[in-house]
Protein backbone atom coordinates (compact mmCIF):
# COMPACT_ATOMS: atom_id res chain seq x y z
CA UNK A 1 0.00 0.00 0.00
CA UNK A 2 2.13 3.01 -1.46
CA UNK A 3 0.35 5.96 -0.89
CA UNK A 4 2.82 8.70 -2.73
CA UNK A 5 2.72 6.18 -5.48
CA UNK A 6 -1.15 5.99 -5.94
CA UNK A 7 -1.14 9.75 -5.36
CA UNK A 8 1.98 10.48 -8.36
CA UNK A 9 -0.34 8.27 -10.64
CA UNK A 10 -3.38 9.79 -10.28
CA UNK A 11 -2.15 13.39 -10.66
CA UNK A 12 -0.60 12.54 -13.72
CA UNK A 13 -4.03 10.83 -15.38
CA UNK A 14 -5.57 13.71 -13.86
CA UNK A 15 -3.53 16.35 -15.57
CA UNK A 16 -3.20 14.40 -18.81
CA UNK A 17 -7.43 14.11 -18.92
CA UNK A 18 -9.22 15.42 -21.87
CA UNK A 19 -12.71 15.51 -21.05
CA UNK A 20 -14.72 15.70 -18.65
CA UNK A 21 -16.03 12.31 -18.26
CA UNK A 22 -12.71 11.04 -18.66
CA UNK A 23 -12.27 13.04 -15.47
CA UNK A 24 -15.30 11.87 -13.73
CA UNK A 25 -14.02 8.31 -14.53
CA UNK A 26 -10.73 9.31 -12.90
CA UNK A 27 -12.52 10.36 -10.04
CA UNK A 28 -14.51 7.13 -9.12
CA UNK A 29 -11.30 5.19 -9.99
CA UNK A 30 -9.11 6.95 -7.06
CA UNK A 31 -11.80 8.34 -4.74
CA UNK A 32 -14.87 6.43 -5.88
CA UNK A 33 -16.87 3.89 -3.15
CA UNK A 34 -14.09 1.34 -4.75
CA UNK A 35 -11.75 3.87 -5.60
CA UNK A 36 -7.90 2.92 -4.97
CA UNK A 37 -7.54 5.58 -2.63
CA UNK A 38 -10.37 4.58 -0.44
CA UNK A 39 -9.69 1.32 -0.26
CA UNK A 40 -6.43 2.51 1.70
CA UNK A 41 -8.60 3.92 3.81
CA UNK A 42 -11.20 1.27 4.36
CA UNK A 43 -7.87 -1.21 5.34
CA UNK A 44 -6.52 1.46 7.84
CA UNK A 45 -9.05 -0.79 10.27
CA UNK A 46 -6.75 -4.07 10.03
CA UNK A 47 -3.41 -2.27 11.13
CA UNK A 48 -2.47 -1.40 14.40
CA UNK A 49 -2.47 2.43 15.66
CA UNK A 50 0.30 3.48 15.29
CA UNK A 51 0.65 2.65 11.79
CA UNK A 52 -3.31 3.81 11.21
CA UNK A 53 -2.36 7.32 12.46
CA UNK A 54 0.48 7.62 10.30
CA UNK A 55 -0.58 6.29 7.04
CA UNK A 56 -4.14 7.41 7.57
CA UNK A 57 -2.85 11.02 8.11
CA UNK A 58 -0.98 10.86 4.84
CA UNK A 59 -4.34 9.16 2.76
CA UNK A 60 -6.39 12.40 3.50
CA UNK A 61 -3.57 14.73 2.81
CA UNK A 62 -3.37 12.85 -0.73
CA UNK A 63 -7.15 12.76 -0.58
CA UNK A 64 -7.63 16.37 -0.66
CA UNK A 65 -4.47 17.27 -2.87
CA UNK A 66 -5.68 14.99 -5.72
CA UNK A 67 -9.32 16.42 -5.21
CA UNK A 68 -7.83 19.70 -5.64
CA UNK A 69 -6.26 19.09 -8.93
CA UNK A 70 -9.48 17.28 -10.36
CA UNK A 71 -11.36 20.73 -9.55
CA UNK A 72 -8.32 23.05 -11.26
CA UNK A 73 -8.52 20.44 -14.16
CA UNK A 74 -12.40 20.36 -14.29
CA UNK A 75 -12.09 24.13 -14.25
CA UNK A 76 -9.32 24.06 -17.50
CA UNK A 77 -11.78 21.41 -19.28
CA UNK A 78 -14.73 23.47 -18.97
CA UNK A 79 -13.30 26.96 -19.70
CA UNK A 80 -11.76 25.25 -22.98
CA UNK A 81 -14.95 23.92 -24.26
CA UNK A 82 -16.77 27.54 -23.60
CA UNK A 83 -14.09 28.77 -25.89
CA UNK A 84 -14.38 26.24 -28.71
CA UNK A 85 -16.81 28.11 -30.16
CA UNK A 86 -19.78 26.87 -28.32
CA UNK A 87 -21.56 29.82 -26.61
CA UNK A 88 -24.40 30.21 -23.73
CA UNK A 89 -27.22 32.32 -23.38
CA UNK A 90 -27.41 32.83 -19.85
CA UNK A 91 -31.03 34.76 -20.14
CA UNK A 92 -32.21 31.47 -22.15
CA UNK A 93 -34.96 29.99 -19.48
CA UNK A 94 -33.58 26.46 -18.27
CA UNK A 95 -34.91 22.97 -18.94
CA UNK A 96 -36.87 21.76 -16.12
CA UNK A 97 -35.01 18.14 -14.97
CA UNK A 98 -37.83 15.15 -14.59
CA UNK A 99 -37.96 14.03 -10.91
CA UNK A 100 -38.91 10.67 -10.08
CA UNK A 101 -41.84 9.83 -7.76
CA UNK A 102 -41.56 6.88 -4.79
CA UNK A 103 -43.90 3.91 -6.58
CA UNK A 104 -46.99 4.11 -4.61
CA UNK A 105 -46.46 0.81 -3.00
CA UNK A 106 -42.80 1.69 -2.11
CA UNK A 107 -44.37 4.83 -0.66
CA UNK A 108 -46.71 2.98 1.72
CA UNK A 109 -44.39 0.57 3.17
CA UNK A 110 -41.89 3.15 3.71
CA UNK A 111 -44.83 5.06 5.91
CA UNK A 112 -45.89 1.17 7.54
CA UNK A 113 -41.95 0.59 8.43
CA UNK A 114 -41.60 4.41 9.51
CA UNK A 115 -44.83 3.58 11.82
CA UNK A 116 -43.66 0.02 13.09
CA UNK A 117 -40.33 1.15 13.62
CA UNK A 118 -41.57 4.24 15.66
CA UNK A 119 -43.12 2.13 18.20
CA UNK A 120 -39.67 -0.01 18.37
CA UNK A 121 -40.68 -2.91 16.38
CA UNK A 122 -37.53 -4.04 14.73
CA UNK A 123 -38.16 -4.71 11.07
CA UNK A 124 -36.98 -8.83 9.91
CA UNK A 125 -36.57 -9.74 5.90
CA UNK A 126 -37.25 -13.22 4.63
CA UNK A 127 -36.82 -15.41 1.67
CA UNK A 128 -39.10 -15.46 -1.55
CA UNK A 129 -38.76 -18.64 -1.79
CA UNK A 130 -39.52 -20.97 1.20
CA UNK A 131 -39.55 -24.60 2.75
CA UNK A 132 -43.10 -26.26 2.84
CA UNK A 133 -41.90 -26.85 6.95
CA UNK A 134 -41.95 -22.99 7.20
CA UNK A 135 -44.51 -21.83 5.07
CA UNK A 136 -47.19 -24.87 6.70
CA UNK A 137 -45.95 -27.28 8.44
CA UNK A 138 -44.83 -24.95 11.41
CA UNK A 139 -47.67 -23.01 11.11
CA UNK A 140 -50.08 -25.74 12.01
CA UNK A 141 -51.33 -26.56 8.59
CA UNK A 142 -50.13 -30.27 8.07
CA UNK A 143 -50.29 -31.89 4.69
CA UNK A 144 -53.39 -33.61 4.96
CA UNK A 145 -54.85 -29.87 6.75
CA UNK A 146 -58.06 -28.62 4.53
CA UNK A 147 -56.89 -25.08 5.35
CA UNK A 148 -54.28 -25.46 2.51
CA UNK A 149 -56.62 -24.38 -0.04
CA UNK A 150 -56.84 -21.37 1.49
CA UNK A 151 -53.07 -20.43 0.04
CA UNK A 152 -53.33 -21.31 -3.98
CA UNK A 153 -49.30 -22.16 -4.25
CA UNK A 154 -46.52 -22.16 -6.91
CA UNK A 155 -44.43 -25.08 -6.27
CA UNK A 156 -41.14 -25.10 -7.67
CA UNK A 157 -40.20 -27.97 -10.04
CA UNK A 158 -37.49 -29.61 -9.52
CA UNK A 159 -36.68 -28.91 -6.01
CA UNK A 160 -38.71 -31.23 -3.57
CA UNK A 161 -40.99 -29.03 -0.94
CA UNK A 162 -39.94 -26.11 -2.02
CA UNK A 163 -42.02 -23.39 -3.37
CA UNK A 164 -43.34 -18.93 -3.63
CA UNK A 165 -44.11 -18.24 -0.11
CA UNK A 166 -48.10 -17.73 -0.34
CA UNK A 167 -47.45 -15.02 3.23
CA UNK A 168 -45.04 -13.57 5.34
CA UNK A 169 -45.98 -15.73 8.22
CA UNK A 170 -42.99 -18.40 7.69
CA UNK A 171 -40.82 -16.04 9.35
CA UNK A 172 -42.69 -16.06 12.15
CA UNK A 173 -41.39 -19.79 13.22
CA UNK A 174 -37.97 -18.76 11.77
CA UNK A 175 -37.60 -15.76 14.27
CA UNK A 176 -38.77 -17.43 17.22
CA UNK A 177 -36.08 -19.89 16.67
CA UNK A 178 -33.05 -17.86 16.94
CA UNK A 179 -34.71 -15.53 19.32
CA UNK A 180 -35.70 -15.60 23.35
CA UNK A 181 -39.17 -13.14 23.81
CA UNK A 182 -39.95 -10.24 24.47
CA UNK A 183 -39.77 -9.24 21.34
CA UNK A 184 -41.83 -6.85 18.03
CA UNK A 185 -40.93 -7.59 14.64
CA UNK A 186 -42.69 -6.82 10.94
CA UNK A 187 -41.39 -8.71 7.94
CA UNK A 188 -42.56 -6.88 4.69
CA UNK A 189 -42.03 -8.52 1.42
CA UNK A 190 -43.44 -9.86 -2.01
CA UNK A 191 -45.37 -13.04 -1.75
CA UNK A 192 -46.97 -14.80 -4.67
CA UNK A 193 -50.45 -16.68 -5.08
CA UNK A 194 -51.31 -18.79 -8.05
CA UNK A 195 -54.40 -17.49 -8.68
CA UNK A 196 -55.81 -15.13 -11.74
CA UNK A 197 -55.04 -11.69 -12.04
CA UNK A 198 -58.14 -9.87 -11.91
CA UNK A 199 -59.07 -6.23 -10.53
CA UNK A 200 -58.45 -7.01 -7.09
CA UNK A 201 -56.48 -9.73 -7.32
CA UNK A 202 -52.75 -10.26 -8.58
CA UNK A 203 -50.17 -13.36 -8.02
CA UNK A 204 -47.62 -11.49 -6.95
CA UNK A 205 -48.77 -8.90 -4.22
CA UNK A 206 -46.76 -6.92 -1.06
CA UNK A 207 -47.71 -8.11 2.57
CA UNK A 208 -46.89 -7.00 6.23
CA UNK A 209 -46.56 -10.00 8.77
CA UNK A 210 -46.89 -8.32 12.14
CA UNK A 211 -45.68 -10.92 15.85
CA UNK A 212 -45.42 -9.66 19.07
CA UNK A 213 -44.38 -11.91 21.48
CA UNK A 214 -44.01 -11.68 25.76
CA UNK A 215 -45.41 -12.98 28.94
CA UNK A 216 -49.05 -11.10 28.88
CA UNK A 217 -49.54 -9.75 25.73
CA UNK A 218 -53.54 -9.61 24.74
CA UNK A 219 -55.80 -8.24 22.00
CA UNK A 220 -56.14 -5.02 23.82
CA UNK A 221 -52.79 -4.48 22.85
CA UNK A 222 -53.46 -5.81 19.16
CA UNK A 223 -55.79 -3.21 19.04
CA UNK A 224 -54.24 -0.22 20.29
CA UNK A 225 -51.31 -1.14 18.16
CA UNK A 226 -53.31 -1.45 14.89
CA UNK A 227 -55.55 1.56 15.27
CA UNK A 228 -52.68 3.71 15.46
CA UNK A 229 -51.58 1.97 12.78
CA UNK A 230 -54.36 2.88 10.38
CA UNK A 231 -54.88 6.53 11.72
CA UNK A 232 -50.98 6.60 10.78
CA UNK A 233 -52.00 5.99 7.25
CA UNK A 234 -55.67 7.16 6.45
CA UNK A 235 -56.28 9.84 9.16
CA UNK A 236 -57.51 10.50 12.89
CA UNK A 237 -61.43 9.83 11.41
CA UNK A 238 -60.77 6.28 10.40
CA UNK A 239 -62.86 4.08 12.24
CA UNK A 240 -62.30 -0.41 12.62
CA UNK A 241 -63.80 -3.36 14.39
CA UNK A 242 -63.37 -6.45 14.85
CA UNK A 243 -65.14 -9.98 13.15
CA UNK A 244 -64.38 -13.29 14.11
CA UNK A 245 -62.57 -15.25 11.84
CA UNK A 246 -60.08 -18.03 10.92
CA UNK A 247 -56.61 -18.90 10.53
CA UNK A 248 -54.75 -22.39 11.79
CA UNK A 249 -52.14 -20.30 12.89
CA UNK A 250 -53.97 -18.04 15.77
CA UNK A 251 -56.75 -18.79 18.07
CA UNK A 252 -58.56 -16.77 18.50
CA UNK A 253 -58.47 -15.52 14.99
CA UNK A 254 -60.39 -12.34 13.83
CA UNK A 255 -60.18 -10.07 10.69
CA UNK A 256 -60.52 -6.33 10.82
CA UNK A 257 -62.61 -3.97 9.39
CA UNK A 258 -62.42 -0.33 8.41
CA UNK A 259 -63.90 2.18 7.25
CA UNK A 260 -63.43 6.42 6.13
CA UNK A 261 -66.16 9.05 7.36
CA UNK A 262 -68.95 7.30 6.96
CA UNK A 263 -68.19 5.43 4.35
CA UNK A 264 -68.96 1.10 3.90
CA UNK A 265 -66.99 -1.14 5.82
CA UNK A 266 -64.43 -2.91 4.19
CA UNK A 267 -61.75 -6.17 5.17
CA UNK A 268 -58.17 -4.73 5.65
CA UNK A 269 -56.33 -7.47 7.58
CA UNK A 270 -56.44 -10.97 9.75
CA UNK A 271 -54.93 -11.63 12.76
CA UNK A 272 -54.67 -13.54 15.92
CA UNK A 273 -53.48 -14.49 19.01
CA UNK A 274 -50.54 -16.81 18.20
CA UNK A 275 -51.44 -20.63 18.43
CA UNK A 276 -50.18 -23.28 20.63
CA UNK A 277 -48.92 -25.14 18.19
CA UNK A 278 -46.53 -22.54 16.49
CA UNK A 279 -45.05 -21.67 20.10
CA UNK A 280 -44.52 -25.90 20.29
CA UNK A 281 -42.88 -25.84 16.76
CA UNK A 282 -40.53 -22.87 17.53
CA UNK A 283 -39.48 -24.58 20.58
CA UNK A 284 -41.22 -22.12 23.24
CA UNK A 285 -43.63 -23.60 26.55
CA UNK A 286 -46.94 -22.16 25.19
CA UNK A 287 -48.19 -21.57 28.98
CA UNK A 288 -45.14 -19.00 29.32
CA UNK A 289 -45.99 -16.34 26.57
CA UNK A 290 -48.55 -15.05 24.88
CA UNK A 291 -48.61 -13.43 21.54
CA UNK A 292 -50.50 -11.65 18.65
CA UNK A 293 -49.79 -11.66 15.07
CA UNK A 294 -51.30 -9.74 11.64
CA UNK A 295 -50.82 -10.17 8.12
CA UNK A 296 -51.55 -6.83 6.04
CA UNK A 297 -51.98 -6.07 2.24
CA UNK A 298 -50.19 -3.44 1.27
CA UNK A 299 -51.41 -3.43 -2.32
CA UNK A 300 -55.35 -3.04 -0.85
CA UNK A 301 -53.93 -0.29 1.68
CA UNK A 302 -52.36 1.31 -1.76
CA UNK A 303 -55.91 0.54 -3.12
CA UNK A 304 -57.86 2.06 -0.73
CA UNK A 305 -55.60 5.41 0.03
CA UNK A 306 -55.45 6.20 -3.38
CA UNK A 307 -58.74 4.90 -4.38
CA UNK A 308 -57.64 3.15 -7.35
CA UNK A 309 -60.45 1.12 -8.72
CA UNK A 310 -58.09 -1.66 -10.53
CA UNK A 311 -54.71 -3.21 -8.73
CA UNK A 312 -53.36 -4.05 -12.02
CA UNK A 313 -52.49 -0.51 -12.77
CA UNK A 314 -49.77 -0.75 -9.67
CA UNK A 315 -47.62 -3.27 -11.88
CA UNK A 316 -48.49 -2.52 -15.01
CA UNK A 317 -45.51 0.51 -15.63
CA UNK A 318 -47.73 3.02 -17.29
CA UNK A 319 -46.38 6.30 -16.39
CA UNK A 320 -49.38 8.17 -17.15
CA UNK A 321 -50.61 6.39 -14.04
CA UNK A 322 -47.36 6.64 -11.94
CA UNK A 323 -46.65 10.09 -12.61
CA UNK A 324 -49.72 10.88 -10.39
CA UNK A 325 -47.95 9.82 -7.22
Amino acid sequence: MNINEIKKRAIKEIKEAESLDDLENLRIKILGRKGELTQVLRSLKDLSLEKRKKLGSEANKAKKEISSILNEQKTRIESKEMGSGERIDVTAPGKKKLRGNLHPISHILKKTEDFFTSMSFEIVRGPDVETDYYNFDALNIPKDHPARDMWDTFWLKGFANKLLRTHTSPMQVRYMERKTPPFKIIVPGRTFRYEATDASHSHTFYQVEGLVVDRSINIANFKAVIKDFLKSIFGENVEMRIRPGYFPFTEPSFEIDMRQEGGDWLEILGAGMVHPNVFKAAGYIPREWQGFAFGVGIDRIVKLKYKIDDIRLLYSGDLRFLNQF
